[in-house]
C-alpha cells in the first residue's frame, strides 16, 4: 500500500514538472504580474525643462507628442504648447488653395479657412496657422512663400513701403524641407529673372536707412536657386545653423516683433525632430501677454532647435491637436487664414 502511494505521489510530481516546463515563462516572484511596463519618454530633455506631456487631446501617432509649457517662459507668465514630430516618420505639409491669379495679378486665393476647416479637410493630427496675407478687391494675397510637392505656389513678398514712394526690397524668411531631405531656414527673394533665390544671410535692410538694391543672383552674396519640396514663409528667421538670428529689422514687414504677442513658430532639431510652437497672448488669460520674437527664438533654441522661423501671429495664432484647440485665440475665436501647416 505504501509503495502504491509513493508511486502515485511520484507520478503527480512528474506530471507537474512536465507541465511547468512548457514554453511559457513565469515570473520568479508573484508580485511581478502586477507591474506595469512604463513607456520611455521620447523627449526627456523637454520634460527636464518643465514642459509636461499632454494626453487629453486624443490619440496621436507614436511619433508625435504634445507638451504644455511651464508657467513661465523667458521670465514671463506663459501658456504655450509644442508639437514634436519625429521627421523620419512624420510628414510636413502646407495647406491652402494658393496660386497665381491673372485677374488679381498676384499670388493667393479667393477663400480663407479657419484652422478647424483645414483640419476637417486634411485630418492632420497637428494643424497650425501658416504665413501672412492681406485682402484687397475680394482677393487674399499671400505675403509668404508656399511650396508644395516641389512646386512654388507663391514666393515671399518682395517689396515694402510705408508711403509707396520709397521702396525697399527685403529678403523674407522661409522654412523648407529641401530636395535632399534636410530642413533649413533661409531668406528668399523672387528676382526679376523669375528665379526664387535663397541666401545664407538677409539683405541688410533697415527702415532707418536708405533702401538697398533689389536682391538678385549676385546680391546678397551666396545666392542660389531655392530647391525645396515643401516650404512655408514667415517673417523673422529665429534660428539658423544653431545661432539666434531674429532678423525682423532686415525683413521689414511689421509683426510687432519687440512687443509681447501671441506667436506661432516652426523649427527643427539636429535629432530630426520638428517642433511647432504656439503661445497665447493679449491677456486672454489674465497676466499672459505673449512673447517677443527674441523670446521665442530663445525658447526654440532651449528646446533643441537649430533652425526656426516665426510664422503669422497675433489673432492668427492657433494650434489644433486632433482638431481640438490648445491656446485661447486673441480674437475670441479662430481667425480665418490663407495657409496652414499640417503634420501627419
Amino acid at each position: 500500500m505504501i509503495i502504491k502511494r509513493l508511486y502515485f505521489i511520484a507520478t503527480v510530481l512528474f506530471a507537474f514538472s512536465v507541465c511547468s516546463c512548457g514554453g511559457e515563462n513565469y515570473p520568479d516572484h508573484p508580485w511581478e504580474w502586477d507591474q506595469d511596463i512604463e513607456e520611455e519618454e521620447p523627449n526627456p530633455d523637454i520634460i527636464e525643462q518643465g514642459w509636461t506631456a499632454v494626453d487629453n487631446l486624443g490619440k496621436l501617432p507614436d511619433y508625435i507628442q504634445v507638451y504644455k509649457s511651464p508657467e513661465n517662459l523667458a521670465g514671463k507668465k506663459a501658456i504655450a504648447y509644442i508639437a514634436v514630430a519625429d521627421m523620419t516618420k512624420a510628414k510636413f505639409e502646407v495647406l491652402g488653395d494658393i496660386a497665381f491669379s491673372q485677374e488679381a495679378n498676384g499670388y493667393g486665393g479667393k477663400a480663407l479657412n479657419t484652422p478647424s476647416e483645414f483640419y476637417e479637410s486634411s485630418k492632420d493630427p497637428i494643424v497650425v496657422n501658416g504665413g501672412l496675407f492681406f485682402a484687397s478687391g475680394g482677393f487674399y494675397y499671400s505675403q509668404n512663400l508656399v511650396i508644395r510637392n516641389g512646386q512654388l505656389l507663391a514666393p515671399n513678398q518682395n517689396y515694402y513701403s510705408e508711403d509707396w514712394v520709397t521702396m525697399w526690397y527685403p529678403t523674407l524668411g522661409a522654412f523648407c524641407q529641401m530636395k535632399d531631405g534636410t530642413f533649413q531656414t533661409t531668406w528668399t527673394y523672387q528676382g526679376s529673372d523669375g528665379i526664387n533665390y535663397c541666401y545664407p544671410a538677409p539683405a541688410d535692410n533697415d527702415i532707418k536707412k536708405d533702401p538697398l538694391p533689389a536682391p538678385s543672383s549676385t546680391f546678397p552674396s551666396g545666392a542660389k536657386a531655392l530647391e525645396a519640396t515643401t516650404g512655408i514663409g514667415g517673417v523673422t528667421v529665429l534660428l539658423r545653423g544653431g545661432e539666434i538670428k531674429n532678423t525682423y529689422v532686415q525683413e521689414m514687414l511689421n509683426i510687432s516683433a519687440a512687443s509681447n504677442q501671441p506667436r506661432t513658430a516652426i523649427g527643427y532639431t539636429n535629432n530630426k525632430k520638428m517642433i511647432i510652437f504656439v503661445c497665447e497672448g493679449r491677456n486672454m488669460t489674465e497676466g499672459v501677454a505673449g512673447l517677443t520674437t527674441a523670446n521665442v527664438a530663445t525658447v526654440m533654441k532651449d528646446l533643441g532647435c537649430t533652425e526656426a522661423l516665426n510664422l503669422d501671429g497675433g489673432g492668427s495664432s492657433c494650434m489644433l491637436v486632433n482638431g481640438k484647440e490648445t491656446i485661447k485665440g486673441s480674437d475670441g475665436k479662430q481667425r480665418k487664414v490663407l495657409t496652414a501647416v499640417g503634420i501627419k
